[in-house]
């Protein structure tokens, strides 16, 4: 009986199943990164792996010659969430229908796939490049961000390897692969705020000091204030409380305090100082007793028209045949650790539908577009006949 004819995977799909085979929950790399090494060593690069605290990062790099165009992107991955609800087990990449499923498909392993094919592809095809290639990787994106890429742009930085075109591999596409580049992201600013009150029996209101009450009229202020109207690149900056705790459970007790999280997405028409002072003059004029702790989650960055987003969109009308859209939307990325040193950066990668969620998957077809994008793309910045 005739079976048919089983075709072997492509290079992108067997790195990827590669990838999403090692169990790496953040900030666990699970030897993701020893696997590009030796990947990577076999094109011509030097791999320096930076381990700090719990977290793994490689830094590898072909040639020492300027522009600098980088690679950046996480071998980490966020937990499963339960394993009853997924059709096929997270960490056994499986293909189903043209497309393959497995934690990290989409986010962002077939990314670094696409990466490594790509540039293999380049550097068989231009092994005189001008310029240099690198690639940074992290097993901290998907935690606290504080051991990952902003440790490595440290040390980049403290040697002054700068960083002139850079490509983060997030998913930031919608309906098609490459129908949306993020150039740019929104700064988040973290605000922790307890404020205090007196305890006591709610029948003797004359004795105690409600916190919850007092909270009203700031939840007011701080969530119908303008805080800037934006610009051309970003919507207005947004206020949005988090979570809101306060009482002891008894409905006979005001309680003591309320705490509550706030977050700002901010624009490059506020800087985090101005919001914070702005903040704070809110809370003083209601004459409050309350403790504010704030955590700088990343600052605004763009990158504007330029030989990146020339690059970066000619390569994908030529895969796609379509005209990409800049944007800005959505949450934060390790780009905004990098572009800050006058790097240009955008983010491009596959269909965001379900990322994070159970059965992540990622259509194979548009990790195959990705290569040729990526490839592109290093061919018009970096070949010396970039036609």
């Amino acid at each position: 009986m005739n079976k048919g004819i089983i075709m072997p995977d492509s290079a992108v799909l067997s790195l990827a199943k590669d990838l999403i085979s090692r169990e790496s929950v953040t900030p666990e790399d699970a030897g993701c990164q020893q696997m590009m090494i030796e990947y990577l060593e076999a094109l011509g690069f030097e791999c320096e792996t930076m381990v700090f605290d719990d977290t793994t990062n490689l830094w590898a790099r072909r040639g020492t010659a300027k522009p600098l165009f980088c690679f950046a992107g996480h071998t980490d991955v966020v937990p499963t969430g339960p394993l009853a609800d997924w059709h096929t087990p997270p960490f056994e990449p499986t293909v189903i229908d043209g497309f393959l499923h497995g934690r990290g498909a989409a986010d962002m392993k077939g990314s670094i796939a696409a990466f490594m094919v790509a540039v293999k592809q380049f550097v068989e095809q231009h092994d005189d490049h001008q310029g240099s290639i690198a690639f940074l990787i992290t097993s901290d994106e998907e935690g606290p961000f504080i051991n990952g890429t902003v440790k490595v742009v440290e040390v980049l930085e403290a040697r002054n390897e700068k960083i002139d075109y850079c490509i983060v591999g997030e998913p930031s596409s919608t309906r098609e692969v490459g129908d949306i580049v993020k150039n740019g992201r929104r700064g988040s600013l973290t605000g922790d705020l307890v404020i205090k009150g007196i305890q006591g029996h709610i029948a003797y209101p004359h004795l105690v000091d409600n916190p919850i009450h007092k909270a009203g009229p700031v939840i007011a202020e701080l969530s119908q204030k303008v805080w800037d109207n934006g610009n051309e690149f970003f919507p207005p900056t947004s206020f949005q409380i988090s979570n809101i705790q306060s009482g002891t459970g008894a409905s006979n007790i005001v309680p003591g305090a309320l705490t509550a999280q706030f977050n700002f997405r901010y624009s490059t028409e506020c800087t985090a100082a101005d919001l914070v002072a702005r903040t704070h003059n809110v809370l003083d004029s209601q004459g409050l007793d309350y403790e504010l702790n704030w955590t700088y989650n990343g600052v605004p960055f763009i990158t504007g028209e330029g030989e990146l987003i020339d690059a970066v969109k000619t390569a994908i009308k030529e895969v796609t045949k379509f005209d990409a859209e800049l944007s800005t939307s959505g949450g934060t990325s390790d780009g905004r650790f990098i572009a800050p040193t006058g790097a240009q950066l955008v983010e491009l990668g596959p269909i965001n539908a379900t990322i994070h969620k159970v059965n992540e998957c990622v259509k194979i077809a548009d990790l195959e577009k990705l290569v040729d994008m990526y490839r592109l793309t290093l061919t018009k910045l970096l070949s010396r006949d970039p036609v």
